[in-house]
């Protein structure tokens, strides 16, 4: 079943129905489902696929020449001489009709024989631009994809017609793999897996979240038991170092000088590491909302659910949830009260899509310029304050306040006049507006407070998925 990406696939139509040379480069972190919709885009625009594999590059030429030949000539006659023959006879078949060449993993090609790139430039620069050659170069090192192929000092640099991140799902896609949970379960099961395809596809909705953790992430040769420690020995030299600064992280480190004083490494050190894990978005850098990135105020946070979630309970307590066995572990990670606290900034995330996809629709009072956490003082309660979400238009002088509570407690009189103390430090907005979220629902007190004002918003787990 292909779920999603339907600006993806209009991205890769146009660029086939254009009537020139298109050149995509085409990347995102690893398992969030490119080959999957080149795959998908392939079925009905056939041309030459190739995968090329981490082996040496006398081997992945052959694999292209098969994969090449096969595609003109339905035979294989030999391998090419070299990449350039290989460019060059892709070149000579190349008719009215736009030929289609993907090249999957081609850092696995370019590590191996870094020519390739100014073989693939030469051969664009000289023989393929006024052709109807459709050319899709896709990675998963994200970094080296953007520094060696896109980047000022690669030869491909200024040749690409189009370029395109794949990102993970987010809440609403990701709910697609469980039409037959809850609403409520769909959240969970975004909190623990995030949008990456893969993982998605390891639960399913027959089954309970426990049973899921149980079964999925607790068991033994279960996929997603080591994956984040698999992942990072594929990316990285010094897995244990990563491995600390995202246990820190998890455990509520978010500031580099705290991060480097949990994991005893000095901060320039530490700042290298983290930077590293920033390049292939595993964690985040975030700034209070309306802040610049150079903020005092900046904090960081891992930025895929899953990895959160992992560190958070797998990593710290693999020895104790060994002892106690994989359903005893699952039911107490999954007890309403654990999973609710994790799901307090995860559901903060969830809320920040929603306003995103509202925004696109035009559902918004305004489209946001500026939209995310922010945090710092609130010199009327003398003391540091947050706000859940904050959006700003381009003027600021329109401004919507959200607070996001994932609870089964109702949200009361208290909250909503916390909620209120926290706005009135934004004096600059005009037109101002409150979103409340909240998984519990509302006292009678909040609800009448609401009633009739067109600038409050209550809204349930249920309103997310309309």
């Amino acid at each position: 079943m292909f779920i999603g990406r339907k600006a993806e696939l209009k991205l890769l139509q146009d660029l086939y129905t254009s009537d020139q040379f298109e050149f995509l480069i085409l990347y995102g972190r690893r398992r969030v489902g490119k080959t999957f919709l080149l795959q998908e885009f392939w079925k009905s625009h056939p041309g030459i696929f190739f995968s090329a594999q981490e082996k040496n590059d006398a081997l992945n030429l052959a694999d292209f020449s098969k994969a090449a030949q096969s595609f003109f000539e339905q035979k294989h006659f030999g391998n090419f001489s070299g990449w350039e023959a290989a460019m060059e006879y892709v070149g000579d078949k190349a008719s009215e009709d736009k030929i289609i060449l993907i090249i999957d993993e081609f850092p696995f090609i370019a590590k191996e024989n870094p020519t390739i790139k100014s073989i693939l430039q030469h051969t664009i620069d000289h023989h393929w631009k006024d052709k109807k050659i459709f050319l899709i170069l896709c990675g998963s090192s994200v970094s080296f994809m953007e520094n060696e192929v896109m980047g000022y000092q690669s030869p491909l640099y200024g040749r690409a017609t189009a370029q395109l991140e794949v990102w993970p799902f987010d809440y609403l896609d990701g709910s697609a793999f469980f039409p037959g949970y809850s609403n409520e379960e769909k959240l969970l099961a975004y909190g623990i897996l995030g949008g990456i395809p893969c993982y998605l596809q390891t639960f399913s909705d027959r089954r309970t979240i426990a049973e899921n953790v149980e079964t999925q992430i607790l068991r033994t040769g279960a996929f997603l038991k080591e994956e984040p420690q698999l992942l990072l020995r594929m990316e990285l030299r010094e897995p244990a170092v990563y491995n600390s600064i995202f246990e820190a992280i998890a455990c509520g480190a978010a500031r580099l000088n705290e991060i480097s004083q949990k994991i005893h490494e000095e901060s320039y050190k530490c700042s290298k590491y983290v930077n590293t894990l920033r390049s292939i978005k595993l964690i985040e850098k975030v700034t209070p909302c309306g802040e610049t990135e150079s903020s005092k105020r900046s904090l960081y946070r891992i930025a895929d659910p899953f990895y959160d979630f992992w560190y958070h309970f797998i990593f710290a307590n693999k020895s104790y949830y060994e002892m106690l066995g994989e359903e005893a572990a699952a039911e107490e990670i999954t007890e309403s009260e654990n999973l609710s606290d994790y799901m307090g900034h995860i559901f903060e995330e969830i809320c920040c899509q929603y306003m995103v996809r509202m925004a696109k629709k035009r559902q918004l009072p305004f489209i946001p310029y500026k939209m995310g956490k922010w945090w710092g003082n609130n010199p009327a309660r003398r003391m540091q304050d947050d706000m859940d979400i904050l959006a700003l238009d381009r003027s600021g002088k329109s401004a919507i306040f959200c607070e996001c509570k994932f609870r089964n407690t109702v949200f009361d009189k208290k909250e909503y006049e916390d909620l209120m103390s926290a706005a009135a430090i934004f004096t600059q907005p005009v037109n101002r507006y409150y979103y409340i979220f909240s998984k519990g629902g509302f006292s009678d007190w909040v609800r009448e407070a609401a009633q009739g004002q067109r600038d409050i918003r209550l809204m349930g787990i249920d309103d997310l998925f309309l």
